[in-house]
Protein backbone atom coordinates (compact mmCIF):
# COMPACT_ATOMS: atom_id res chain seq x y z
CA UNK A 1 0.00 0.00 0.00
CA UNK A 2 1.23 3.18 -0.95
CA UNK A 3 0.36 6.42 1.52
CA UNK A 4 1.02 9.77 1.00
CA UNK A 5 2.40 11.89 3.45
CA UNK A 6 1.23 15.68 2.35
CA UNK A 7 2.74 18.92 4.02
CA UNK A 8 0.41 21.49 3.21
CA UNK A 9 3.08 24.03 3.76
CA UNK A 10 6.23 24.43 1.14
CA UNK A 11 8.77 23.85 3.68
CA UNK A 12 10.99 21.03 2.49
CA UNK A 13 12.50 20.53 5.97
CA UNK A 14 9.35 19.96 7.45
CA UNK A 15 8.39 17.58 5.16
CA UNK A 16 11.73 15.68 5.70
CA UNK A 17 11.45 15.81 9.23
CA UNK A 18 7.57 14.27 9.38
CA UNK A 19 9.04 11.32 6.75
CA UNK A 20 11.78 10.63 9.37
CA UNK A 21 9.46 10.44 12.39
CA UNK A 22 6.93 8.59 10.24
CA UNK A 23 8.64 6.17 8.40
CA UNK A 24 9.07 3.86 11.40
CA UNK A 25 5.35 3.25 11.81
CA UNK A 26 4.90 1.50 8.19
CA UNK A 27 3.71 -2.15 8.61
CA UNK A 28 6.27 -4.31 6.62
CA UNK A 29 5.49 -3.97 2.66
CA UNK A 30 3.71 -0.71 2.95
CA UNK A 31 5.57 2.75 1.12
CA UNK A 32 5.43 6.20 2.41
CA UNK A 33 5.45 8.97 -0.38
CA UNK A 34 5.98 12.42 1.49
CA UNK A 35 4.87 15.58 -0.62
CA UNK A 36 5.43 18.84 -0.14
CA UNK A 37 2.79 21.71 -1.16
CA UNK A 38 4.11 22.78 -4.92
CA UNK A 39 2.03 26.51 -3.93
CA UNK A 40 0.94 27.78 -0.73
CA UNK A 41 2.42 29.78 2.79
CA UNK A 42 5.63 28.68 4.07
CA UNK A 43 3.68 27.95 7.52
CA UNK A 44 0.07 27.56 8.30
CA UNK A 45 -0.37 29.92 11.58
CA UNK A 46 -3.93 31.32 10.23
CA UNK A 47 -7.45 31.26 8.39
CA UNK A 48 -5.42 33.00 5.31
CA UNK A 49 -2.09 30.70 5.44
CA UNK A 50 -5.00 27.43 5.78
CA UNK A 51 -6.85 28.99 2.55
CA UNK A 52 -4.33 29.47 0.47
CA UNK A 53 -2.61 26.03 1.33
CA UNK A 54 -5.90 24.07 0.13
CA UNK A 55 -5.35 24.33 -3.94
CA UNK A 56 -1.63 23.11 -3.54
CA UNK A 57 -3.04 20.43 -1.36
CA UNK A 58 -5.53 19.18 -3.66
CA UNK A 59 -3.21 19.44 -6.62
CA UNK A 60 -1.60 16.68 -4.48
CA UNK A 61 -3.93 14.74 -3.83
CA UNK A 62 -4.71 14.30 -7.58
CA UNK A 63 -1.20 13.64 -8.65
CA UNK A 64 -0.82 11.31 -5.52
CA UNK A 65 -4.02 8.95 -7.15
CA UNK A 66 -2.26 8.99 -10.61
CA UNK A 67 0.68 7.75 -9.11
CA UNK A 68 -1.23 5.12 -7.81
CA UNK A 69 -1.39 6.08 -3.82
CA UNK A 70 -4.17 4.23 -2.05
CA UNK A 71 -4.37 6.79 1.36
CA UNK A 72 -3.54 10.43 2.28
CA UNK A 73 -2.75 11.54 5.16
CA UNK A 74 -2.96 15.42 5.18
CA UNK A 75 -0.26 16.82 8.30
CA UNK A 76 -1.42 20.00 9.13
CA UNK A 77 -3.60 20.37 12.83
CA UNK A 78 -5.92 22.63 10.64
CA UNK A 79 -7.21 20.12 8.43
CA UNK A 80 -6.81 22.13 5.51
CA UNK A 81 -8.97 21.34 2.98
CA UNK A 82 -10.25 17.71 4.61
CA UNK A 83 -13.61 17.09 2.34
CA UNK A 84 -12.50 18.71 -0.80
CA UNK A 85 -9.98 16.35 -0.69
CA UNK A 86 -12.15 13.53 -0.28
CA UNK A 87 -14.32 14.76 -2.77
CA UNK A 88 -11.90 14.24 -5.43
CA UNK A 89 -9.71 11.27 -4.01
CA UNK A 90 -10.45 7.67 -4.66
CA UNK A 91 -9.34 6.39 -1.41
CA UNK A 92 -9.13 6.95 2.02
CA UNK A 93 -7.81 10.81 3.32
CA UNK A 94 -7.15 11.82 6.83
CA UNK A 95 -6.46 14.85 8.83
CA UNK A 96 -3.84 14.44 11.59
CA UNK A 97 -6.44 16.75 14.07
CA UNK A 98 -9.41 14.72 13.40
CA UNK A 99 -7.16 11.31 13.84
CA UNK A 100 -5.79 12.61 16.93
CA UNK A 101 -8.83 13.74 18.78
CA UNK A 102 -10.70 10.29 18.05
CA UNK A 103 -7.51 8.62 19.48
CA UNK A 104 -7.44 10.51 22.35
CA UNK A 105 -10.93 9.92 23.68
CA UNK A 106 -10.13 5.91 22.85
CA UNK A 107 -7.47 6.24 25.72
CA UNK A 108 -9.29 8.91 27.99
CA UNK A 109 -12.27 10.54 29.02
CA UNK A 110 -10.92 13.88 28.22
CA UNK A 111 -7.67 15.42 26.45
CA UNK A 112 -6.19 18.80 27.02
CA UNK A 113 -4.33 19.94 23.04
CA UNK A 114 -1.14 21.90 23.15
CA UNK A 115 -0.31 23.80 20.14
CA UNK A 116 2.26 26.46 18.69
CA UNK A 117 0.84 29.95 18.77
CA UNK A 118 -2.37 31.45 20.67
CA UNK A 119 -3.66 32.64 17.50
CA UNK A 120 -4.34 29.41 16.07
CA UNK A 121 -6.47 28.10 19.09
CA UNK A 122 -9.64 28.93 17.10
CA UNK A 123 -8.91 27.03 14.27
CA UNK A 124 -8.69 24.05 16.60
CA UNK A 125 -11.40 25.05 18.70
CA UNK A 126 -13.26 25.06 15.22
CA UNK A 127 -12.52 21.68 14.57
CA UNK A 128 -13.15 20.23 18.08
CA UNK A 129 -17.07 21.76 17.47
CA UNK A 130 -17.29 20.17 13.88
CA UNK A 131 -15.62 16.78 14.70
CA UNK A 132 -18.19 16.80 18.19
CA UNK A 133 -15.50 16.58 20.76
CA UNK A 134 -16.52 19.42 22.74
CA UNK A 135 -17.26 17.46 25.77
CA UNK A 136 -13.74 15.45 25.96
CA UNK A 137 -11.74 18.43 25.27
CA UNK A 138 -10.87 20.35 28.22
CA UNK A 139 -8.05 23.07 27.20
CA UNK A 140 -6.46 24.16 24.03
CA UNK A 141 -3.03 26.22 25.27
CA UNK A 142 -0.10 27.65 23.22
CA UNK A 143 3.17 27.47 23.92
CA UNK A 144 3.86 30.34 21.37
CA UNK A 145 6.47 29.26 19.12
CA UNK A 146 5.65 29.51 15.44
CA UNK A 147 5.96 26.34 13.34
CA UNK A 148 9.43 27.21 11.73
CA UNK A 149 10.91 27.94 14.87
CA UNK A 150 10.18 24.45 16.23
CA UNK A 151 13.50 22.70 15.19
CA UNK A 152 15.57 25.44 16.31
CA UNK A 153 16.37 25.05 20.02
CA UNK A 154 15.43 21.08 20.51
CA UNK A 155 15.65 20.64 24.22
CA UNK A 156 14.38 24.12 24.76
CA UNK A 157 11.58 23.29 23.16
CA UNK A 158 11.08 19.76 25.11
CA UNK A 159 11.54 21.55 28.25
CA UNK A 160 8.87 23.91 27.49
CA UNK A 161 6.61 21.54 25.94
CA UNK A 162 7.02 19.26 29.43
CA UNK A 163 6.22 22.22 31.03
CA UNK A 164 3.27 23.58 28.99
CA UNK A 165 1.75 19.68 28.75
CA UNK A 166 2.09 19.27 32.42
CA UNK A 167 0.31 22.50 33.34
CA UNK A 168 -2.52 21.19 31.21
CA UNK A 169 -3.23 17.94 32.41
CA UNK A 170 -3.54 19.74 35.70
CA UNK A 171 -5.51 22.99 35.08
CA UNK A 172 -7.70 20.88 32.73
CA UNK A 173 -8.37 17.69 34.35
CA UNK A 174 -7.45 15.42 31.42
CA UNK A 175 -5.86 12.57 30.83
CA UNK A 176 -4.20 12.49 27.45
CA UNK A 177 -2.39 15.55 25.66
CA UNK A 178 -2.84 15.94 21.50
CA UNK A 179 0.21 17.60 20.13
CA UNK A 180 -1.32 20.41 18.20
CA UNK A 181 1.03 20.90 15.06
CA UNK A 182 2.00 18.01 12.87
CA UNK A 183 5.81 19.93 13.52
CA UNK A 184 5.63 18.67 17.04
CA UNK A 185 5.11 15.26 15.99
CA UNK A 186 8.93 14.31 17.10
CA UNK A 187 7.84 14.79 20.81
CA UNK A 188 5.06 12.46 21.07
CA UNK A 189 7.08 9.54 22.85
CA UNK A 190 9.47 11.49 24.67
CA UNK A 191 6.78 13.65 26.20
CA UNK A 192 4.89 10.13 26.99
CA UNK A 193 7.85 8.94 28.57
CA UNK A 194 8.22 12.57 30.71
CA UNK A 195 4.62 12.84 31.61
CA UNK A 196 3.22 9.14 31.93
CA UNK A 197 0.44 9.93 30.26
CA UNK A 198 -0.94 9.46 26.31
CA UNK A 199 0.76 11.73 23.96
CA UNK A 200 -1.03 11.57 20.54
CA UNK A 201 0.72 12.54 17.42
CA UNK A 202 -1.49 13.09 15.14
CA UNK A 203 0.94 12.40 12.25
CA UNK A 204 1.22 9.10 13.50
CA UNK A 205 -2.40 8.31 14.16
CA UNK A 206 -3.65 9.41 10.80
CA UNK A 207 -1.25 7.47 9.39
CA UNK A 208 -2.17 4.23 11.40
CA UNK A 209 -5.90 5.20 10.52
CA UNK A 210 -4.94 5.00 6.85
CA UNK A 211 -3.28 1.93 7.02
CA UNK A 212 -6.06 0.39 8.61
CA UNK A 213 -8.70 1.68 6.38
CA UNK A 214 -7.08 0.43 3.26
CA UNK A 215 -6.76 -3.55 4.97
CA UNK A 216 -10.15 -2.82 5.42
CA UNK A 217 -11.16 -2.04 1.83
CA UNK A 218 -12.83 0.77 3.37
CA UNK A 219 -12.75 3.94 0.86
CA UNK A 220 -14.61 7.72 1.03
CA UNK A 221 -18.15 6.94 -0.20
CA UNK A 222 -18.83 8.39 -3.35
CA UNK A 223 -22.74 8.52 -2.86
CA UNK A 224 -23.76 12.09 -2.19
CA UNK A 225 -22.20 15.27 -1.20
CA UNK A 226 -18.32 13.57 -1.06
CA UNK A 227 -18.88 12.18 -4.49
CA UNK A 228 -16.26 13.73 -7.38
CA UNK A 229 -17.24 17.57 -7.98
CA UNK A 230 -19.59 17.94 -11.11
CA UNK A 231 -18.08 18.86 -14.24
CA UNK A 232 -17.93 22.74 -15.08
CA UNK A 233 -15.20 25.36 -16.20
CA UNK A 234 -12.88 27.12 -13.94
CA UNK A 235 -12.04 30.65 -14.61
CA UNK A 236 -8.21 32.40 -14.38
CA UNK A 237 -5.55 30.80 -12.90
CA UNK A 238 -7.52 28.17 -11.13
CA UNK A 239 -8.54 26.49 -14.59
CA UNK A 240 -6.83 23.40 -14.55
CA UNK A 241 -9.06 22.25 -11.34
CA UNK A 242 -11.62 21.93 -13.67
CA UNK A 243 -12.66 18.03 -12.90
CA UNK A 244 -14.62 16.85 -16.36
CA UNK A 245 -15.22 19.33 -18.26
Amino acid sequence: MKIQLINPNTSTAMTAALAASAQHLLRPGNQLLAVTNAAGPASIEGHYDEALSVPGLLQAIRDGEREGVEGHVIACFGDPGLLAAREIARYPVIGIAEAAMHLATWVATGFSIVTTLGRTKVIARHLVERYGFHAQCRGIHAVEIPVLALDQDPDGLRRLMRSACREALERDESGAIVLGCAGMSHLAQTLQDDLGVPVIDGVGAALKLVETLGELRLSTSKRGDLDFPLPKSYAGFLRGFAVGA
